[in-house]
């Protein structure tokens, strides 16, 4: 099991980058959420910069936000500042769409953009919106093509199973343990969470602030996919709802996904403060130190190859620290 990290895209994460590096991860993953973060491939080349043997990546892309020339012109930047370190995942847009009030890109758009994505990699010419193009880089603009990075697929169901089998290097998983997770000999589960004291009650300020973050995202993602009835079955489900509903319909979405990945918005504050805290552990990875051990090993047997970690709260050293120690046993 390798032991990574991710970061919601900030100015500090080409920092935060080179600190994983120096504790000891294999990989650190970054996100490409505009409405809330600074542009993943300039924080990427930053990083790059700063480290010399952590992996590192965009997780995920979403490919409505560009052209894949302008992915494709990226991935290959990247590839020749981090040479055999880069690796590029992609999904449909939770964040990086939702947030702006978007629904998930289809399927079908998804399997068109990756594949001429990756031929436009192998240096081939392509068919995208209704122009033939190549990437014409001369030598000294972008490695000579083909250029060989590993690209990753983030899917639930069967028709995300089927563009991943087809055109991906490996699974990115996150929230959920898709059933075919065990038939990919790469998957990297993005999970949240903190290490707690053995004694360490799991409502404190503390935790509030380092496992919130990812706590929140069941009611986000309860909304977001099932609706408003399915987040009054959670505790603290109807105190986050009336915050939400206070918004207009079509600016709902900005107080759902307020401080997402980052901070407890006000919607989730109200649901901590209401006994939400009480499912913490049920819906991220957060424990004892032997308690999240347990978890991790649990989701290798399920077949997840890298756990992925996002700290959250004030203290990201302290945060990676606990986390990887936890990890590695």
């Amino acid at each position: 099991m390798q032991v990574s990290c991710a970061f919601p895209t900030a100015l500090s994460s080409p920092d935060d980058i080179a600190l994983a590096e120096q504790l000891g991860y294999d990989r650190a993953w970054v996100y490409d959420t505009p409405q809330q973060s600074p542009d993943v491939w300039m924080t990427l080349a930053l990083a790059a910069e700063r480290t010399e043997r952590i992996g590192i990546g965009p997780g995920v892309l979403v490919p409505s936000l560009r052209h894949p020339m302008v992915n494709a012109a990226a991935t290959a930047t990247l590839a020749a500042l981090a040479p055999g370190r880069t690796a590029v995942s992609f999904g449909t847009g939770f964040t990086g769409r939702r947030a702006m009030g978007y629904r998930a890109i289809t399927w079908a758009f998804m399997e068109s953009y990756i594949r001429v994505f990756r031929d436009l990699l192998r240096g081939e010419v392509v068919e995208w919106e209704g122009a033939r193009m190549q990437m014409l880089h001369p030598d000294g603009h972008a490695p000579a093509r083909p250029v060989e990075v590993p690209v990753l697929i983030g899917a639930l169901g069967p028709k995300g199973e089927r563009v991943a089998r087809e055109l991906g290097d490996g699974l990115f998983a996150t929230l959920q343990v898709p059933d075919f997770l065990s038939e990919y000999t790469w998957v990297p589960f993005l999970a949240w969470g903190t290490v707690l004291d053995d004694d360490e009650p799991q409502d404190t300020e503390h935790a509030r602030v380092a496992g919130g973050p990812g706590w929140a995202l069941a009611y986000h993602g309860a909304y977001e996919f099932s609706g408003a009835d399915a987040v009054r079955t959670l505790p603290g489900g109807d105190e986050w709802l009336s915050v939400v509903e206070e918004s207009p319909q079509d600016e709902r979405h900005l107080a759902v996904h307020s401080g997402h990945c980052v901070e407890l918005g006000e919607a989730d504050r109200a649901a901590w403060d209401a006994g939400g805290s009480a499912m913490l552990r049920d819906v991220t990875v957060s424990g004892t130190r032997a308690e999240v051990r347990r978890r991790i090993d649990d989701l290798g047997a399920q077949g997840v190859t890298e756990i992925v970690f996002q700290p959250c709260g004030p203290d990201t050293r302290s945060e990676l620290e606990r986390f990887l120690d936890a990890a590695r046993g």
